[in-house]
């Protein structure tokens, strides 16, 4: 594999890690015109990871979703309170109701029919007093006169008040408490899995940004022996000791290497931004990384040696259960549905009813009531019954659902630990092949200095010690990033510190 493509695989690699947000950094971009001076601050990973789980927008918004859930809860609590209202009305009468009355011994006239004194004073001969004739005659026909009925009502009518009610047996709101402490507690594990997933993408963006420094000092190295052979190849050609071939192949293969130099270039820029990006921060400068590649080795057998199989900190797999939690409290409250509930509620109002004007002749009285209502279910249609079975399925499927997640966790984590033993072998031998190949490359070119080597043996060692550096730091990078990951998958990186407060 050439250098070329070995760089264009780097740059690859570093655009492909995944961007916590997809913001867009305001401030100086990368691709201003040459020469642009950006400011360089030294920092560690641990000052990238505390920066990045304070200032990260996806954090945030974690920690605002916490205080809303807070408030919803108290919501809920709020239902167990008092509740007081006042309320105002105002009616005007437009048509006035009528109402007409027939009572043993009484007859209201235009009803029709006949009373006791109707009888005593006239058979229905004709006799009688005028009135009576008149009030049989319609009485007869079928058509009494129907306006002669009594209004009821006034004009105007006004109603102002106070009503509160007070829930003192309410079973399935006092269970809903206690789901609302289990929403709270799953927006808190969400908040902390956000955490985790950035604490992973920080890590893979500083070790890409470790990666890309590194790959760009061994191009530059190889840069500095292209340029060494061109040059003295360059004073032979003037002494008289080398063809002009040989200075031009020279400083062509020294020319070939500075797209590659500025293509690693490039990738720095690009993982430089990319780190920024996560840590939330929108003002670009240079981060210079506080530690190099190498230095990971010293301590890989250590990380593997302390790395954990437990997966009781996995965050899918405890969110999981605080959603299974949360479905056996709501099946505890749609039993609570079977149950009666009792309240207390009082009233204390003023009414005032007047004719013509609604401006005057106010006159209020007082009203005041207390009593207690209570409810009792007894049949909606088997709802209530559907909606327990479909609680008890729901929490069935959430079992079989975590031993399904249990087993996929298991073995995620059984092939990150074999990734992270072949990235270990994997070290040890291109640091021997780095080794070995800086040893090759010094005989070569003191041999190419007296003569006893040809420019392609020399070429062909730089070349390997070139391939070796390369495949040295990448074995390194695929090391920690599998580290990483599997420090997310196990929940192992205390995010505790960074959590909001409650």
């Amino acid at each position: 594999m050439g250098i070329r493509t070995k760089i264009t695989l780097l740059a690859f690699a570093i655009t492909a890690i995944p961007l916590a947000s997809a913001q867009t950094a305001t401030g100086t971009q990368p691709g201003t015109p040459s020469g642009q001076a950006y400011p360089e601050v030294v920092m560690s990973l641990e000052r990238c990871l505390e920066i990045a789980l304070t200032d990260n927008p996806t954090v945030k918004v974690a920690d605002m979703e916490i205080k809303r859930l807070d408030f919803s809860r108290k919501e809920v609590i709020g239902q167990l309170l008092p509740n007081i209202s006042f309320s105002g009305m105002y009616n005007r009468a437009l048509a006035k109701q009528v109402a007409y009355m027939n009572m043993d011994g009484f007859k209201m006239p235009g009803l029709g029919g006949s009373t006791g004194d109707d009888t005593t004073e006239g058979d229905g001969d004709g006799t009688g007093t005028p009135q009576q004739i008149k009030s049989r005659a319609g009485g007869s026909s079928g058509s009494g006169k129907r306006d002669d009925g009594i209004k009821m009502g006034l004009d105007n009518s006004y109603q102002l008040g106070f009503s509160a009610s007070l829930p003192l047996i309410a079973p399935q709101l006092w269970k809903s408490l206690k789901l609302s402490d289990s929403q709270i507690l799953e927006s808190i594990e969400q908040a902390r899995s956000s955490r985790q997933s950035l604490v992973n993408q920080v890590k893979n963006a500083y070790y890409g940004l470790l990666l890309a420094e590194d790959s760009y000092k061994v191009i530059e190295q190889n840069m500095e022996m292209a340029r060494f052979t061109a040059d003295l190849y360059q004073r032979q050609f003037e002494a008289g000791t080398a063809s002009q071939y040989d200075v031009l192949r020279t400083q062509v293969a020294m020319r070939n290497i500075e797209p590659e130099l500025t293509q690693a270039q490039i990738t720095i820029r690009q993982a430089r931004l990319q780190l920024l990006l996560l840590m939330g921060i929108s003002d670009y400068f240079e981060v210079k990384p506080d530690v190099a590649l190498a230095d990971y080795e010293k301590t890989m057998y250590d990380r593997t040696m302390a790395m954990s199989r437990d997966i009781s900190r996995n965050s899918d797999l405890r969110l999981l259960d605080i959603r299974t939690e949360m479905l056996s409290r709501t099946l505890t409250v749609q039993r609570m549905a079977w149950f009666p509930t009792l309240a207390l509620t009082a009233n204390y109002s003023w009414t005032s009813s007047s004719n013509g004007s609604p401006f005057k002749n106010f006159r209020w009285n007082p009203y005041s009531m207390v009593g207690l209502s209570l409810s009792l279910p007894i049949f909606e249609g088997g709802q209530r019954y559907s909606r327990i079975k479909q609680a008890k399925i729901q929490v069935d499927e959430m079992q079989w659902q975590r031993d399904n997640l249990v087993n996929s966790i298991n073995m995620q984590v059984d092939l990150a630990f074999e990734n992270i033993q072949l990235n270990v072998k994997q070290i040890d031998s291109c640091s021997e092949s780095v080794r070995q190949a800086t040893a090759a490359h010094d005989i070569v070119k003191r041999s190419f200095e007296i003569g006893a080597a040809s420019y392609l043996d020399l070429r062909d060692a730089e070349l390997a010690l070139t391939r070796s550096r390369l495949a040295y730091n990448q074995s390194i990078y695929n090391f920690l990033v599998a580290s990483s990951n599997l420090e997310q998958l196990v929940g192992a990186y205390d995010v505790t510190p960074y959590m909001p407060a409650r």
